[in-house]
């Protein structure tokens, strides 16, 4: 299925299958800070699943089509997900957009300026480091990072 293209503004209902995973959560929180309806599917209940409920956002861990909210203005999935998924197949035989976690980060990285690393090893590290160097010198920067640092509490922190 060939995805239309999305604009950021245009999303008012998101919902995530493997919402439990470092890089999913953390745009699921960027969107939730947005103002956007945030909703998912994970596997397992975990500490940062609870969180993320905590946080406003529903989540369910059985493969449920009933379980689905409406008006879902786009489905967010991880290639971790298995193709086979109820859930990921119904909507890739639906009408509603479908995107990677990969292709996400291209959308939110052509709307807001953005700095990436790449890398091999310490991708989470240097993320962490520069957010922290940024924020400590007086910007109103956003991060997604690669694990739950010690200093913001969170994989996103919020500018």
């Amino acid at each position: 299925m060939e995805t239309k293209q999305i604009n950021l503004e245009d999303i008012k209902v998101v919902y995530f299958i493997g919402i439990g995973g470092i890089g999913m959560s953390a745009i699921a929180r960027f969107m939730n800070k947005r103002g956007i309806q945030v909703a998912g599917y994970d596997k397992t209940i975990t500490t940062l699943t609870k969180t993320l409920e905590s946080e406003g956002m529903q989540i369910h861990y059985k493969e449920d089509i009933e379980a689905l909210p409406a008006d879902i203005d786009l489905v967010v999935y991880t290639p971790a997900v298995p193709k086979t998924h109820v859930e990921l197949e119904y909507f890739q035989q639906g009408t509603r957009p479908v995107m990677k976690r990969a292709e996400v980060l291209g959308l939110l990285s052509r709307s807001l300026n953005c700095i990436g690393i790449a890398g091999t090893h310490g991708k989470t590290t240097t993320s962490t480091l520069l957010t922290y160097l940024l924020k400590a010198g007086g910007l109103d920067v956003s991060a997604f990072l690669g694990g739950i640092s010690k200093d913001f509490q969170s994989n996103y922190v919020a500018g």
